[in-house]
């Protein structure tokens, strides 16, 4: 189905769904479609390729205090999508009187209206094999690229309305040894770039070639570390769980909480914010109210925001900002420090070079402290120099520490980290973040 098709459809749908609406009702409306080309290769060959055109709608209904959704698929004709949506209505009426009432149940309001497109230039169909594969002749090389037109919609019955439409892409690859080494690259964005790929994979493919030596085991302890913006990445998803949200402060399930009270602090040179301005997810939630365009959280060091959604707001007395209803990071950035990429290795000296981190979980999250392992490339560095893989670490460390009284520098650059996931559908947005150079990150196993 084409775009404008679409959006023609959804406005049909909601236009029939006013019609339906009963004084005490109110309703929300959200779509998620794309139009996607996927390839899966390993050995440096196509295994699976294909193309998705997909599109969902979720109708949620509330009244008397209860709240009910039943999600469909579109066709993209607006009077049978209007028929089926209705049809829905009349089945989440006979529903909602079973379920019990939500004191803090929050109605749509307001008259917020929005429309942002974001055109990209992504591979052509045709190309795309050659283009990703003809350079990685002969390395073992495994992964998927996503590309694609992505969609998200929402309409309610209080008036507000949003359209959100982008292109983009995501190569997600990984390159192996003989003996099952692996170097795990990512590039994504909506505008494809020869250059940028080919720079990419040559530093996958130094880094391979380092991996092709013994590894050396490392004793637990503490040891200088610097982590790549991937691994950066992985410990700014954890703000999202029992982090920088306003409920889970409030419910004492937040590792943030001795950072809320005053009692630690992270370091100077540790800023988070929400930044939508770069247009890789919408703005507008799933209430559809419109996130501030930037939104700091930690300035230098200091909680001075939290995510709070309007459900909190309603329960805590707090101000929404336009949180989402989980309250999780949706467009995140940490801004740059002042350490030069090109003297990483001379600043961290001797210490570990951690491409990656993964299976992170919080081991004390009154304290801060997050557990989890290095993953792909890492690497034993002597003197400036990288010396030797590492088998596999633990580690076990707070963020207060790691963030905050042992973060020596930030790079002057950013990556920006993608969302990868593809369950149900491609996921929007990432993270922007550079690498961190870290004294006594500590180790456990």
């Amino acid at each position: 189905m084409s775009t404008s098709a679409l959006e023609a459809s959804f406005h049909q749908i909601v236009a029939a769904l006013q019609q339906e609406q009963r004084p005490t009702e109110a309703f929300t409306l959200s779509l998620v479609g794309e139009e996607s080309q996927f390839v899966r290769f390993n050995y440096a060959k196509v295994r699976q390729a294909g193309c998705v055109t997909d599109c969902d709608a979720t109708l949620t209904l509330m009244d008397q205090h209860r709240m009910a959704s039943f999600t469909f698929p579109l066709v993209g004709d607006g009077s049978v999508d209007g028929a089926i949506a209705q049809e829905m209505l009349k089945r989440l009426r006979q529903e909602l009187p079973q379920l019990p009432e939500d004191p803090f149940l929050v109605l749509p309001s307001g008259d917020a209206h929005s429309r942002e497109e974001h055109p990209g230039i992504l591979l052509p169909p045709d190309h795309l094999v050659d283009t990703i594969l003809t350079p990685a002749m002969g390395l073992d090389m495994t992964g998927l690229y996503a590309g694609g037109r992505l969609i998200r919609g929402y309409a309610d019955s209080a008036g507000q309305k949003h359209w959100f439409l982008t292109d983009t892409f995501v190569l997600d690859y990984s390159l192996y040894t003989p003996d099952g080494q692996a170097v795990k690259g990512v590039l994504a964005g909506n505008e494809w770039s020869d250059d940028l790929y080919a720079a990419k994979l040559a530093d996958s493919k130094r880094q391979l070639e380092r991996l092709a030596q013994p590894p050396k085991l490392i004793p637990k302890g503490n040891y200088r570390t610097y982590l790549a913006p991937e691994a950066v990445g992985e410990l700014i998803t954890m703000f999202s769980w029992g982090g920088i949200s306003e409920a889970a402060l409030q419910q004492g399930e937040s590792a943030l909480a001795a950072l809320q009270q005053g009692d630690a602090t992270l370091s100077d040179n540790f800023t988070l914010q929400e930044n939508f301005s770069r247009g890789a997810v919408p703005r507008f939630n799933d209430l559809g109210e419109m996130a501030p365009m930037q939104l700091p959280l930690i300035q230098n060091g200091r909680l001075v925001n939290t995510l709070v959604s309007s459900r909190s707001a309603k329960e805590y007395g707090k101000v929404a900002n336009g949180a989402s209803s989980s309250e999780s990071l949706r467009s995140p950035e940490v801004l740059p420090g002042t350490l030069d990429p090109a003297t990483i290795l001379a600043e961290l000296d001797t210490g570990l070079y951690l491409s990656n981190l993964h299976y992170l979980n919080w081991s004390d999250r009154p304290t801060g402290r997050i557990t989890g392992m290095t993953r792909y490339a890492c690497f034993w560095v002597e003197d400036g120099e990288l010396v030797a893989p590492i088998e596999n670490l633990r580690f076990d460390e707070s963020l207060y520490h790691c963030l905050g009284d042992r973060l020596i520098n930030l790079t002057t650059t950013q990556d920006f980290i993608p969302e990868t996931g593809t369950y149900d559908h491609r996921n929007l947005g990432g993270a922007w973040l550079p690498g961190a150079l870290i004294n006594d990150f500590t180790f456990t196993l």
